[in-house]
């Protein structure tokens, strides 16, 4: 019953390579109006990137904000010694933003931008970004991340990545893949492609490996697989469950699930030098979906000790397990926040449903954050604001976000098939 109840846990993955379709589906009551100017360019022809664009959809998005059309707009500029910052009070603007996209030599570009504060016709933010011609569409998004950081002293997450996994076709002809794309969807690219299951995707510290779980030849295995190369290798493949791997914060060890003779499952650590293991826990119940805290300390992870699913805390040295849930009778699949480390995202059962909460371990607390029938899979963002998750949307497998007090949701729906396990990467080195 209990490797029963496991693999019905860990085998909530599915699905589908494809372009991702964002859609905002509730944002804050009061988004701040902004507007994003359109950046000049003195290239030839068109601009290779429409920066503005990009920022404007980057900062719509986040629900925080409400980006001006430009149809609205009554002018123009590109600095700030062409605003006319009446104009702007009168259209009801809080926030302009203006730049340039100033071609170079050699196929290098520099992104030049200003925010500024309408009412006081004060400067903000000015900065100047060299980039190539490959990374200009990284580049504005790291100009989002700065203009969102000033506006809410909240680092940006629009540079980053996400993981998933995606299944397409039916029958014998379906194939499961890892994909990774950026932030807002674009750029995805196969990292991993098989007929087995693949899932549990899981980011290493530095962003550049992934941690994954495959079936290939009907067993389970655990690989880590560097992005830029494509090398992987197979850590773990014992007989039986092989599940759940986890990076610990400094990129040394990876915690995973794996199961004895007896089929009992327990909480493992690996030195990935040695490939030493180390075993966790030892308990006749299920231990299994494993995440590091923050400093590396302590791990919580799902048990059934106490009669169902509930969230505990072992130290990473070992010892005795401390339960941290206790409000309903099934909480599982623990993450922690990266900024707060007495926060925890769960796959917590509502009336019956399965949904998205924030525990908060010191106040005893847990607040309900969606609305689904089937929401499982959380995964912090690196700035701890919100949180990716999988669900379901008209009985199809897709990804949606809420921010952490739950007033910011968006619906990511993929073009061509079934997506699951998200995971949201780390910030980029540097």
């Amino acid at each position: 019953m209990r490797l029963k109840l496991l693999i019905l846990g860990l085998l909530l993955a599915g699905a589908a390579r494809a372009e991702l379709r964002i859609e905002i589906t509730e944002g804050v009551a009061e988004a701040v109006p902004i507007a994003i100017v359109p950046f000049g360019w003195d290239g030839a022809g068109e601009a290779p990137v429409d920066v503005a664009g990009v920022v404007t959809a980057d900062l719509e998005r986040s629900g925080r904000f409400a980006p001006m059309s430009q149809d609205d707009m009554l002018e123009r500029p590109t600095s700030g010694s062409d605003i006319d910052f009446e104009d702007w009070r009168l259209l009801g603007t809080d926030v302009v933003v203006v730049g340039k996209l100033l071609p170079e030599a050699d196929e290098t570009f520099t992104i030049q931008f200003q925010l500024f504060d309408v009412f006081r016709g004060e400067q903000l933010l000015g900065y100047r970004l060299p980039s190539t011609r490959a990374a200009l569409r990284a580049s504005a998004h790291k100009v989002s991340d700065m203009i969102f950081e000033k506006l809410t002293g909240i680092p940006g997450a629009f540079s980053t990545r996400i993981a998933y996994v995606s299944v397409e076709g039916e029958g014998p002809d379906r194939r499961f893949k890892l994909i990774v794309a950026d932030a807002d969807g674009e750029n995805p690219s196969t990292i991993a492609d098989s007929p087995e299951s693949i899932l549990s995707p899981a980011w290493s510290p530095d962003g550049r490996q992934l941690a994954y779980v495959s079936f290939e030849g009907d067993a389970s295995s655990i690989y880590v697989q560097t992005l830029r190369t494509g090398d992987r290798q197979r850590l773990s493949a014992h007989a039986g469950v092989n599940g759940a791997p986890a990076f610990s914060p400094d990129g040394r060890s990876l915690a995973m699930t794996l199961s004895d003779p007896d089929g009992n499952l327990d909480i493992w650590v690996m030195n990935l030098a040695s490939r030493e293991l180390r075993r966790l826990t030892d308990s006749d119940a299920i231990d299994t979906e494993a995440a590091w805290t923050p400093d590396g300390d302590s791990l919580v992870f799902t048990s059934d000790r106490s009669g169902g699913p509930q969230i505990y805390r072992v130290s990473a040295r070992g010892g005795r397990a401390e339960r941290l849930t206790f409000e309903g009778n099934y909480n599982a699949r623990p993450r922690v926040s990266p900024t707060a480390e007495n926060e925890l995202a769960v796959v917590h059962i509502d009336r019956g449903n399965y949904r998205i909460a924030i525990v908060d371990v010191a106040r005893n607390t847990l607040q309900v954050l969606t609305e689904g029938r089937l929401d499982e899979s959380p995964s912090f963002a690196p700035n701890g604001s919100t949180i990716i998750y999988a669900t379901q949307d008209g009985g199809q497998g897709v990804l949606a976000t809420v921010s952490v007090d739950g007033q910011v949701q968006q619906r990511i729906v993929s073009e061509e098939g079934e997506v699951r396990e998200p995971v949201w990467s780390p910030f980029p080195p540097g």
